[in-house]
């Protein structure tokens, strides 16, 4: 698929005070190791498991469901979905992740579709879905971190492309978010210093035809 855009962006859209809410309410909840698709549930986890998926992937996560955070976001992701010439067509979105990135965590070139639709139970409303949408909202202001950015490979890691890597700099501002398509691959650089607040929403749909 050819894209003009491979992201939209806008620069502190959310305000100071909803961000301030959604980090006070993550800090509340218990939070869990984060994973990678294929690793399944945690909990499960041997310590080479964990080892091995550390390599990739560094950082704690608590997933959340309420109804005010997806109002406050997703009107962003309907104008970014137009404005950037995309035109998805998606309906429903995955529980929003209040990700925690501390000093020395990051998480590893990614991409965050994958290569079948959902399996679920029929009534299940993913099921037979993919992840078409992806939204990473900066919660911190950038004062309290260094590292930490969020990067893109436009060349989608195709070997035989010249790597196209772009930080995304224009989401460093406090209740800035970016949307982008989720087959685009990205990374968050490792954390040099503090601890960098984000939430992270997927929106799916049925398969691209």
């Amino acid at each position: 698929m050819n894209l003009t855009n491979y992201y939209w962006y806008f620069q502190s859209a959310v305000p100071s005070r909803i961000c301030d809410d959604i980090v006070k309410y993550g800090q509340q909840l218990q939070d869990q190791m984060a994973v990678t698709g294929g690793y399944g549930n945690f909990k499960k986890l041997n310590k080479t498991q964990i080892k091995d998926l550390k390599k990739k992937r560094d950082s704690n996560i608590v997933w959340m469901n309420d109804r005010w955070i997806y109002k406050e976001i997703q009107p962003y992701v309907h104008q970014a979905n137009a404005n950037a010439g995309w035109n998805f067509e998606w309906d429903y979105s995955e529980s929003c992740q209040f990700t925690k990135y501390k000093k020395g965590q990051y998480y590893d070139w990614h991409c965050d579709s994958w290569d079948r639709p959902y399996q679920k139970e029929a009534n299940d409303p993913s099921h037979g879905k993919i992840r078409k949408l992806s939204v990473t909202v900066t919660l911190s202001d950038p004062k309290d971190y260094k590292g930490g950015e969020l990067e893109f490979d436009f060349r989608n890691l195709d070997p035989d492309k010249k790597p196209n890597i772009r930080k995304c700099t224009e989401i460093l501002p406090k209740g800035s978010l970016v949307i982008f398509p989720s087959f685009v691959w990205h990374r968050v650089c490792p954390i040099k210093k503090g601890e960098r607040n984000s939430l992270v929403i997927w929106n799916l749909g049925w398969p691209f035809k």
